[in-house]
């Protein structure tokens, strides 16, 4: 009996792929739990040896000053009875007799032993792919359920959601499948390692693997934007002046770059070279189109792009795709219009400034026009510009540029102050007196984010509030309406 239970140990370990010691432990607790059943509560150890599998079984019991547990201790004094060396907190181990086990236990020993090695199996498939995450790794698909496919990596079994195929993609039992490792989660029930052919990390583990000027730190992938199954854009850089980005990742008359469609169907990938001009990069990211004007706004990083009619469409993109694509590759909002649309939009713009001018600066129409034609688009423009830059305007001496200047900065800071008063005006919930930081961050769960929301709130719909009664509920809701004005005359 006892060398079979090695031999079992053996091929169970072989057959699920864990170490032989996880297996004899499992046979241990399955041993220990199978005993309760016999020996009621009696702490048991199981042990199994090594070298012959003889199994022995120990009654474990405790040393301890003031037996409370007759069952599972024992005094100093029957304990030296034992063994004279024990002493207090020792444990003193009472060989007892095998245990037949019955059709009940045995089955709660294979339960326990199938837990374990469920457990062993877990560890050794997080541990082996863990560290694999964000590689393409090669599966054989072993089943399809409801869109989802299943996948058979070898040692481990992950899954590639609907969401995460590509689009009119469909695989059968048996397919050989490559995909990207996205996600490695370990919960209860087993290790699920997820897989992805749409995310863009699948296309820039396809372009390292075929452009070795990438593996090697020559040529540099900066950005990847992506509509997966249709069209990705890729920006590449290059640390080597001597080597061209877009060319390498072509390769010789485009090997490189079909192969890698090839495996993605027929996606269509443009290959476009970074650089730190973001007008360029943005121009170059929206080829073929022809581009006519740019405007950038650094504030709100929004670009305008004018183009004429011929060309609207094709910046664009089917279904906006080009635009969008180029605007997440970029990081920057893109905001299309036709050259007609652009300069109807700078009329009004420049008709805008001019009444500005005309109120602010108190001028007439034709030297705010005039102010707009040499390039002044606000009053920041005149305010915070070089006197001397003013000056050197012809039909502007410094007295005129110094006076606007002045004006347009008084008009700014009267503007700020405004701003100022209004905020200071203006209660925050923070303000309301017995009001807490923590009592802020409960009353947003509720949809209460200011003054004006808390006095229209009723003290029953707040009542779940934790750390507060509802008289001190009561009392913040009346000061909400106080600050809010209900109580004025």
């Amino acid at each position: 009996m006892g060398i079979e239970i090695l031999h079992v140990a053996d091929a169970v370990a072989r057959e699920k792929s864990v170490d032989r010691e996880l297996v004899l432990e499992a046979l241990e607790q399955a041993l220990k739990t199978a005993a309760r059943r016999t020996y009621g509560d009696k702490i048991v150890e199981a042990r199994i040896q090594r070298v012959n599998g003889d199994i022995q079984l120990s009654h474990v019991r405790k040393v301890v000053e003031e037996v409370v547990d007759a069952t599972n201790e024992l005094t100093l004094e029957e304990a030296k009875a034992i063994d004279a060396n024990a002493e207090i907190e020792s444990l003193i181990k009472s060989p007892l007799p095998p245990i037949e086990l019955g059709r009940i236990a045995a089955q709660t020993a294979k339960q326990v032993i199938n837990q374990k090695i469920r457990e062993a199996e877990r560890e050794r498939v997080v541990a082996e792919y863990e560290h694999r995450v964000g590689e393409i790794i090669t599966g054989i698909v072993k089943r399809v359920e409801r869109g989802n496919v299943y996948v058979d990596l070898g040692h481990g079994e992950a899954v590639m959601y609907r969401e995460d195929q590509l689009p009119r993609e469909s695989y059968r039992q048996g397919d050989r499948v490559r995909a990207y490792l996205r996600e490695v989660r370990n919960q209860p029930k087993g290790p699920l390692l997820f897989l992805s052919r749409s995310d863009a990390g699948m296309v820039l583990k396809l372009f390292e693997q075929e452009v070795p000027e990438i593996e090697d730190g020559v040529v540099v992938i900066q950005g990847i934007s992506r509509d997966p199954g249709s069209r990705s854009k890729i920006a590449v850089a290059s640390t080597d002046y001597g080597v061209d980005p877009v060319g390498a990742c072509v390769g010789s008359r485009g090997s490189r770059v079909q192969a890698i469609v090839n495996e993605l169907h027929g996606e269509k990938i443009d290959i476009i070279e970074w650089t730190e001009d973001v007008a360029t990069f943005i121009i170059n990211a929206l080829a073929p189109a022809e581009i006519e004007r740019v405007v950038l706004d650094e504030a709100s990083k929004t670009i305008e792009i004018a183009v004429n009619e011929e060309n609207l469409a094709v910046a664009i993109g089917r279904r906006g795709q080009n635009v969008r694509l180029a605007s997440e590759l970029s990081g920057w909002n893109i905001e299309l219009m036709t050259s007609g649309e652009e300069k109807q939009k700078r009329i009004e713009e420049a008709d805008a400034t001019i009444e500005i001018f005309k109120a602010i600066l108190d001028i007439d129409e034709d030297f705010a026009a005039f102010l707009v034609g040499e390039g002044f688009l606000s009053l920041e423009d005149i305010a915070y510009s070089a006197l001397e830059d003013m000056v050197a305007i012809e039909g502007l001496d410094e007295d005129v540029a110094s006076e606007l200047q002045n004006r347009a900065r008084n008009a700014l800071l009267d503007k700020a102050l405004q701003a100022s008063a209004d905020e200071q005006a203006e209660p925050t919930l923070e303000s309301l007196p017995g009001m807490t930081n923590d009592l802020v961050s409960q009353l947003e769960q509720f949809e209460v984010y200011t003054v004006e929301d808390l006095a229209d709130a009723a003290a029953d719909e707040l009542a779940e509030l934790q750390g507060v009664t509802s008289d001190e509920i009561n009392a913040l809701i009346l000061a909400a309406r106080e600050a809010s004005g209900w109580f004025d005359d």
